[in-house]
């Protein structure tokens, strides 16, 4: 590419992003946008306004000296002009940051509302798993951490700029009426010049950082890692704090190193060359002040007034504080933002293959049917499932049991929407759910996986959380606890539902794993309370032993039983779902058998060879401890 199409290109890009920051500005809301606008120009008028009063007032003080009198009334109305000047500065600098902070506050608002819409609503799973696009939810999400400035902070800051375009035009004017329209060019020219070098010296920066998310989500790891809780225990007991720390450090200077060879590299030379630029426009300038000055051709008024512009103009080439780092890695942000939304809209076409219909979401009443499914997880992966044809009656029990690895836990992802099938159909009751809005059909289904949420909330949320409009109904949260067996683990806490479950909270408790497993299947059932019609338990009680299991499973039958629940229970260990209506063997991504659990076993084949490898096993452990016990 040539210098000038170069050229031509970056003014294109810069010109994009003001345009994109402006487009920010009205969810700032019109009193707030307008204010801030008006407030930023009067202010950048203002500095004009101080160096034409003080000039005007320098200028006559000889002839005050001269008369001996006292003030003229022109002289103090300009004194009072001077005052005005400065005072109103340093009265309206305030307000100016206060509409800055409520444009912030408004335009970040709006733009977390998109970001919890896209990650937590409307972008498949396969965008939000998918490894090449973790750089992107990472830079979308790093503003409203905190580690860089945010969107609403680099819309709030184009006001602010706007006043330091007010300075300069001012000064420029001024420049112009003292000495002549090529001054002022001279200043304008040297102005632009130093000042699109510093912007573009820190765009080159930005794009160095925004490449170095990456390292960036690895040094945060390592610092969670040494300094977290998670992992304390595990790091004292290995002695693992040398390896820690080495690998903290090398994670830090990967991150770091290209930063600094990168700003050594772009603010050094640019600096230079920059600053000789802005020498060479602002010593011309001068000189031409000079040389009217020395002729006879300045006044004393003109040369106070001529002197400051100049002096405006040249420093409008260094980085201004107030919104140079707000607008460049703001909009960072919000373009990451947007870019992770373009990344939804063509992967939400692509998994759904035609757009969502108005079709109805169906009340399941008869049949779950799984046709043909195939899915892989992304293009080139091994088929998880192959073919597989499934029926799930409603209002019954079915169990879906396998090795680990046989497509168990896909398989309920797909039925809860968070993938499509990669070929086949789901439908309810001949309805096809690639005709309905996911969410729609999400609000039909409660799912426990086996990595189930422990929010650091108090019992009422972690129960009341499975169909937020009963939070408040603690008759029905109460209920829930009692049919998922917690309500001795609610009445034993120190504040009941109120008790924080985490020990990071002042009166907190944690809970062991048995009574989490509780509180998660109360929290399903009172989504089925709130509405849903299906109950999906994907291996919730993988860590318990098998005793355990089996009487967890035997409370959820009973209570699932009595409700009519239309229920799905994912699990490796096939003695702890012999009581469900149903039991499906799926192996290989495929069924490969299902009937009851004595059908099952007459038949003898893949069920009944598995169950009893699993029973002999358990019936070695129950011989051993007994002999061990034995005296």
């Amino acid at each position: 590419m040539t210098r000038p199409a170069g050229l031509v290109a970056a003014v294109r890009g810069r010109t994009r992003r003001w345009i994109d920051i402006a487009r920010l500005l009205p969810r700032a809301g019109t009193p707030a946008t307008v204010g801030s606008v008006l407030l930023n120009v009067v202010l950048g008028t203002l500095p004009g306004v101080f160096i034409i009063a003080t000039s005007v007032l320098l200028g006559r003080v000889p002839g005050l000296a001269e008369a001996g009198a006292g003030l003229p009334a022109t002289a103090f109305t300009v004194l009072v002009l001077v005052v005005g000047a400065f005072a109103s500065q340093q009265l309206l600098a305030p307000f100016q940051a206060v509409l800055a902070e409520t444009a912030a506050r408004r335009v970040d608002e709006h733009c977390i509302g998109r970001l919890l819409e896209v990650t937590l609503r409307r972008a498949p799973f396969s965008v939000l798993e998918n490894p090449s696009h973790a750089d992107l939810i990472a830079d979308a999400r790093a503003a409203f951490a905190r580690a860089v400035p945010t969107p609403g902070e680099a819309a709030a800051a184009l006001p602010l700029l706007l006043a330091r375009y007010c300075q300069l035009a001012t000064a420029v004017v001024l420049v112009g009426y003292v000495l002549s329209p090529l001054a002022a060019a001279v200043a304008t020219v040297t102005s632009l010049a130093v000042r699109f070098g510093v912007r573009g010296t820190l765009g080159k920066y930005a794009a160095l950082w925004d490449s170095l998310t990456r390292h960036r989500r690895r040094t945060g790891y390592m610092r969670e890692l040494a300094t977290g809780q998670r992992a304390a225990k595990e790091i004292r007991l290995l002695n693992l704090m040398p390896w820690v720390g080495s690998r903290l450090r090398k994670e830090t200077m990967d991150e770091l190193q290209p930063l600094w060879d990168g700003s050594r590299r772009l603010q050094f030379w640019p600096f230079v060359a920059l600053a000789a630029v802005g020498f060479l426009g602002g010593s011309t300038v001068l000189g031409l002040l000079a040389s009217q000055t020395s002729r006879g051709g300045v006044s004393l008024l003109e040369l106070g007034i001529g002197l400051q512009a100049v002096l405006i103009t040249m420093r409008f080439g260094v980085a201004f504080p107030e919104c140079d780092m707000q607008t460049q890695f703001g909009l960072n942000s919000f373009h990451a933002l947007e870019r992770l939304e373009r990344v939804e809209e063509v992967s939400g076409r692509s998994s759904q293959g035609t757009p969502v219909s108005d079709t109805p979401v169906p009340v399941p009443k008869r049949l779950i049917s799984f046709e043909k499914v195939a899915f892989s997880y992304h293009e080139g992966a091994p088929a998880v499932l192959d073919g597989l044809d499934l029926d799930i009656p409603v209002g019954k029990c079915t169990a879906i049991v396998g090795l680990n690895g046989a497509g168990k836990t896909t398989l309920v992802k797909l039925l809860a929407r968070l993938y499509e099938p990669t070929r086949g159909r789901i439908l309810v009751d001949g309805t096809d759910l690639a005709d309905c809005a996911p969410d729609a059909w999400q609000r039909r289904i409660a799912v426990i996986f086996q990595d189930y949420l422990r929010y650091e909330l108090p019992a009422r949320d972690n129960i009341g959380l499975g169909a937020p409009h009963l939070l408040d109904d603690e008759e029905a949260v109460l209920a829930a606890a009692e049919s998922a067996g917690a309500g001795d683990i609610v009445r034993s806490l120190p504040e009941g539902l109120r008790t924080p479950l985490s020990r990071h909270y002042s009166g907190g408790r944690d809970l062991s794993g048995g009574q989490w497993q509780r509180i998660a299947l109360a929290r399903a059932l009172l989504a089925v309370r709130g509405g849903a019609s299906v109950l999906v338990l994907d291996e919730p009680t993988a860590q318990l032993d098998v005793r355990g299991e089996v009487r967890f499973f035997d409370d959820f039958l009973a209570t699932t039983g009595v409700r009519g629940v239309t229920s799905v229970i994912i699990s490796h260990r096939f003695s702890t779902v012999r009581h469900a209506d149903r039991i499906v063997v799926v192996e290989h991504g495929r069924v490969l058998e299902q009937g009851t659990h004595d059908s099952l076993m007459r038949v003898g084949g893949r069920y009944a060879e598995l169950f009893q490898l699993q029973a002999r096993r358990f019936h070695d452990e129950d011989e051993h401890e007994t002999t061990e016990i034995t005296p």
